[in-house]
């Protein structure tokens, strides 16, 4: 049973479509240990504690400095032993010894095909503002082993996703996450759950079902 850790900042749709796809089947083999946010009012929590699911916040804030805040986050992290870590809209840096520590057990969803409008500012709703402003026709959105840089790690999933005419940064936010964040972040967890993922350097191959 692969035991999964969830970190987010905010709603936690993305948690809700794990928990969904546990319920449905989806995810085989997977149960959610807990849940860690940085921000106390996120409604992520109130999610997990209505499933029964360990909720804890730990913010940057309430450390004298960011060393302090990383030593204390890994540290929980370590407690709760998860076999995966999920980046469900977790708006605080990975420290580099929980990178170093969980090679190839972190993965984050981002809401655009990488490389387009990923690393350093572009998170959030400034994805699809830039997306906008470049007038591209098709979005989409990664789910991508965490690495040492900001958004570039192996990709696992990718799914596009077509900008309409009038969008805004708010309608092509909801719909990126209805139609693909929703889908192929469970999805990714089902595979690294049931063993068929191989990392070859930069390359993920998906292996065929036995």
């Amino acid at each position: 049973m692969l035991k999964v850790l969830v970190l987010v900042s905010g709603g936690g749709t993305n948690l809700q479509a794990i928990f969904d796809g546990i319920d449905s089947g989806l995810i085989k083999n997977t149960v959610v240990e807990g849940v860690i946010s940085n921000n106390k009012n996120a409604y992520a929590l109130e999610r997990a504690k209505k499933r029964g699911v360990k909720a804890l916040c730990l913010s940057p804030k309430e450390y004298a400095d960011r060393g302090a805040f990383n030593e204390a986050f890994l540290e929980t992290v370590r407690e709760m032993a998860p076999d995966l870590i999920v980046l469900a809209g977790f708006l605080v840096v990975i420290p580099p010894a929980m990178i170093k520590e969980y090679q190839n057990r972190i993965i984050n969803i981002h809401p655009s095909l990488i490389p387009a409008f990923s690393g350093t500012g572009f998170y959030g709703l400034k994805v699809h503002e830039g997306a906008l402003a470049r007038g591209v026709k098709i979005v989409g959105a990664t789910v991508h082993f965490v690495d040492e840089g900001t958004d570039t790690g192996p990709i696992i999933l990718q799914k596009s996703v077509m900008v309409d005419p009038g969008d805004t940064p708010e309608t092509l936010q909801r719909r990126v996450m209805e139609e693909a964040e929703w889908q192929i972040l469970p999805e990714a967890i089902n595979l690294i759950a049931n063993d068929r993922l191989e990392i070859e350097g930069n390359q993920v191959r998906i292996k065929e079902k036995e």
